[in-house]
C-alpha cells in the first residue's frame, strides 16, 4: 500500500540493513523532507547522500516504479526535481522531462508496521489503539490533546468562515446565526440555522426596543404562527406579525422542519426562540459585548437571558404551565461557551490578529468542566479523562476527524502502535 510506505519514509521506520539504490549506490537518509498534500513530488527538500555526495531535493514514492509513468510524472517539469524515486518494486528504470535518469531505491513495509496497521483496521473494538492508551507518557498525550484542540478551533474557524460570507462579513449576523444553531442543542440546530438566516436582521433593528414586535417577527419566520384559532396572546402576535410580514415582504420558514421528540419542554423551540428574541431585545451589540467579557461569569450573565412575560407560564402557544423562570441552565451556558463564544474569540482573534482573544478562547476552555458525552466517556473507559472542556474537545475532533475516518497512519497515537515490535 503506497500510503503506508509513504509512512514509512517519513518517520524512518527501515529495514535495519544498509540502503541502496537499484544501481548499488550506498544511501544515507539524513532528511526525510517536508510532506506534501497539494500536486507535485510527495516530499520536498529532502536531504540525502547517494554514494557519498550530498543532495537536497524531492522524493517521490509509488507501489511500482512504473506508477512514475502512469502517472504523467515522466512529461511534468515539476517532477525533475526529484532526487530519489522509493518503491516498493523497481519493475523499470525511470527519467524526468529532461530525459535524466532518476535513481531508485526500493523499500519494503516493515513486517510488524504492515501487521499493527492492519490490526487498526480491521479490529472490532473502538478505538483499535486501546491497548497502548494506558502505557503512553503524559507528554505524549498533552502535546497531542493540545494539538488536537488547536485543530479543533481552526475546523470551526474554517466554518465560520463559510458563514460569515453568507452574512456578507458581518460578524454580529454570523454571531447570532451561530448562537441559534447551538441553541437547537443538536436535534433542532439545523433548523434554527435555517430560521436564523431567515431574520431580517437590518428590519429587525429598526423594532429593536420593542421585545413583542420582535416576537412577533422572530415566531413568525419559524413558520409557526400559521394556526387560525389561539390565545389572545397568540392572536395578537399573529396579526401584528401579518403586518411586519407585508412591510418587510417576509417569507417564512417550513414549520415541519422543527423537532419534538423526545424534547424536555424546556428545549421546545418555542422556548429557544423566545429566549433568543428577549437576548436580541436586551443585548444590543451582542457579539462587542462577548468580545469584552473577560470572565466566564461575565459571559453567562450575558446569555443567561430569559424570556417575555408570557412564556412564564407557557411552554407553547396556549396550554399554561406552573409559573417559572425560562433560563438557560448553567450546562446549558457552557455548551454555548463552548461552542459560540470560544469559536468567535478564537476566530475573531485570528482575524483581526489580536492574540488576547485566541488565548481568552483557550483559557475558557480550561476553565468549563469536560463535556459529558458518549465520546468522553469512551475515552476515558480507555484511559484518557478529560479534566476540562478544552480536552473534551480533543477527544471529539479525535474520534471524528482521526478514529471514525481511520487516519491512524496520522495520529500520534497510531504512531505509538505503528511501531511497537
Amino acid at each position: 500500500m503506497e500510503q503506508l510506505l509513504h509512512y514509512v519514509w517519513k518517520h524512518k521506520f527501515f529495514p535495519l540493513k544498509e540502503l541502496k539504490t537499484t544501481t548499488g549506490q550506498p544511501v544515507e537518509v539524513i532528511d526525510t523532507g517536508l510532506a506534501n498534500t497539494n500536486a507535485g513530488p510527495d516530499f520536498f527538500n529532502a536531504k540525502l547522500k547517494l554514494d557519498g555526495v550530498l543532495w537536497v531535493g524531492n522524493v517521490e514514492i509509488h507501489e511500482k516504479a512504473s506508477d512514475w509513468f502512469r502517472h504523467g510524472h515522466h512529461t511534468d517539469p515539476a517532477y525533475n526535481s526529484v532526487v530519489l524515486h522509493v518503491v516498493t518494486l523497481a519493475d523499470t528504470e525511470i527519467s524526468g522531462s529532461n530525459g535524466k535518469a532518476i535513481p531508485q531505491m526500493q523499500l519494503t513495509c516493515p513486517e510488524s508496521v504492515r501487521a499493527n496497521y492492519k490490526e487498526l483496521l480491521e479490529t472490532d473494538s473502538y478505538p483499535p489503539c486501546y491497548r497502548i492508551i494506558p502505557s503512553l507518557s503524559t507528554l505524549t498525550i498533552h502535546s497531542w490533546m493540545s494539538a488536537l484542540q488547536t485543530e479543533r478551533f481552526q475546523q470551526k474557524a474554517t466554518l465560520l468562515a463559510e458563514r460569515l460570507k453568507r452574512c456578507q462579513g458581518n460578524w454580529e449576523d454570523a454571531f447570532f446565526v451561530t448562537l441559534a444553531r447551538n441553541f437547537g442543542f443538536g436535534l433542532n440546530g439545523d433548523a434554527f440555522e435555517c430560521w436564523a438566516h431567515r431574520i431580517p436582521f437590518r428590519s429587525v433593528d429598526k423594532h429593536r426596543d420593542d421585545l413583542f414586535q420582535i416576537e412577533a417577527i422572530f415566531f413568525g419566520q419559524a413558520g409557526i404562527l400559521a394556526d387560525e384559532d389561539g390565545d389572545e396572546y397568540y392572536l395578537r402576535m399573529k396579526k401584528e406579525y401579518a403586518y411586519l410580514q407585508h412591510k418587510f415582504g417576509l417569507v417564512p420558514m417550513d414549520a415541519s422542519q422543527w423537532r419534538f421528540l423526545r424534547l424536555r419542554p424546556n428545549n421546545f423551540p418555542h422556548i429557544r426562540i423566545a429566549q433568543l428574541a428577549c437576548l436580541y431585545y436586551r443585548a444590543h451589540g451582542l457579539l462587542s459585548r462577548i468580545m469584552e467579557a473577560e470572565t466566564l461569569q461575565g459571559v453567562r450573565d450575558i446569555l443567561r437571558g430569559g424570556t417575555s412575560t408570557y412564556w412564564l407560564t407557557h411552554y407553547t402557544f396556549g396550554g399554561s404551565s406552573p409559573a417559572r423562570p425560562k433560563t438557560l441552565s448553567n450546562s446549558s451556558l457552557d455548551l454555548l461557551t463552548i461552542n459560540t463564544v470560544a469559536t468567535f474569540l478564537y476566530a475573531y482573534g485570528l482575524h483581526k490578529g489580536n492574540e488576547t482573544l485566541c488565548t481568552r478562547a483557550g483559557r475558557f476552555l480550561e476553565e468549563l468542566k469536560a463535556e459529558n458525552n458518549y465520546i468522553t466517556r469512551m475515552w476515558e473507559q480507555c484511559g484518557m479523562k478529560a479534566v476540562h472542556a478544552a480536552d473534551s474537545q480533543a477527544l471529539i475532533q479525535l474520534k471524528k476527524e482521526y478514529c471514525d475516518k481511520k487516519k491512524c497512519l496520522y495520529c500520534r497515537i497510531g504512531y505509538e502502535y505503528l511501531k511497537r515490535k
